[in-house]
């Protein structure tokens, strides 16, 4: 993310990849002192190897989380503060939006919108620590998640299959209703949200709102101007204002306010969409005595 920031990711395939999105290291020492990190609209897990991070869920409002050996965020469409208390040196996976049980062996509904500890992870986060180089680290978080998966994947509820379709088409269709998908799958928008809830841990509606927000980020290039009332109206907002509230809600800042962030601190210099620099972290509630 910097040229002092080393980030290496890999994206599973096969079996495991559908329950895990991608696994990354990350090590070095970030240009700001605090970052928001955009909701994926699933669960993360992050094995902290160096110094503490401070984190807090929900753009702020939840509790302090020091995470010092590392954390569990659940599904959520709000941002993540984090402030890293040293060099950043961390090892972490993203499930997929139906991967979080089977991946983590975690139920999704009990774990939105929180930030907990990763103690059962410590095994792991030991193996890595006896390693040096990122592949290496990143394959034995695979060959893990691997063993999580096949235990676990026999007890899927009976409407995955259906979420998952659902899923990739919010995915690709980030602005489509809701209850014209679940047509599309012979389902009532009622057993929709349902299934949704109970193997995504959130509403069909709310991922498709982080879904289509993603996608506006990725596409964003930081160092030129936006017309967000075109955006607006190309992506199926409303108006300007509507597309500021979803924005405001998803990455914790204005539009303005998140590009102007990411150009003060990294310029020019390629960047990942959704780790959005704080300028003034006195304003934000980042800190391990807040």
């Amino acid at each position: 993310m910097t040229d002092t920031f080393t980030y290496v990711t890999h994206e599973p395939t096969g079996a495991l990849g559908r329950s895990v999105a991608s696994v990354w290291y990350a090590r070095g020492r970030l240009r700001a002192p605090a970052e928001r990190i955009a909701p994926t609209g699933s669960a993360v897990l992050g094995l902290v190897l160096g110094p503490p991070i401070a984190q807090v869920a929900r753009n702020g409002t939840g509790d302090v989380h020091v995470a010092r050996t590392g954390f569990l965020l659940g599904p959520d469409d709000q941002p993540m503060l984090n402030r890293p208390l040293g060099e950043t040196w961390c090892v972490g996976v993203v499930a997929t939006p139906i991967g979080c049980a089977t991946a983590f062996d975690v139920d999704p509904r009990a774990l939105r919108g929180r930030l907990v500890g990763a103690q059962a992870w410590a095994p792991l986060r030991r193996q890595l620590l006896g390693l040096e180089d990122p592949d290496a680290m990143i394959a034995a978080v695979e060959a893990a998640l691997a063993e999580s998966v096949a235990e676990r994947e026999h007890a899927l509820p009976r409407c995955t299959d259906a979420v998952e379709a659902a899923v990739r088409v919010l995915v690709a269709e980030p602005g489509r209703p809701v209850a014209d998908v679940a047509r599309s799958l012979h389902l009532s928008h009622a057993h929709l949200d349902r299934g949704f809830r109970r193997v995504v841990g959130l509403s069909p509606g709310t991922f498709a709102r982080v879904a289509r927000m993603r996608d506006l980020l990725a596409s964003l290039d930081t160092g030129r101007p936006v017309g967000w009332g075109q955006v607006a109206a190309d992506r199926g907002w409303y108006d300007q204002a509507h597309l500021i509230r979803h924005f405001r809600r998803h990455t914790g800042t204005t539009p303005a306010a998140y590009l102007a962030a990411y150009r003060a601190v990294y310029g020019d210099a390629p960047t990942e969409p959704g780790f959005a620099p704080v300028v003034n972290p006195v304003q934000d509630r980042v800190g391990p005595d807040a």
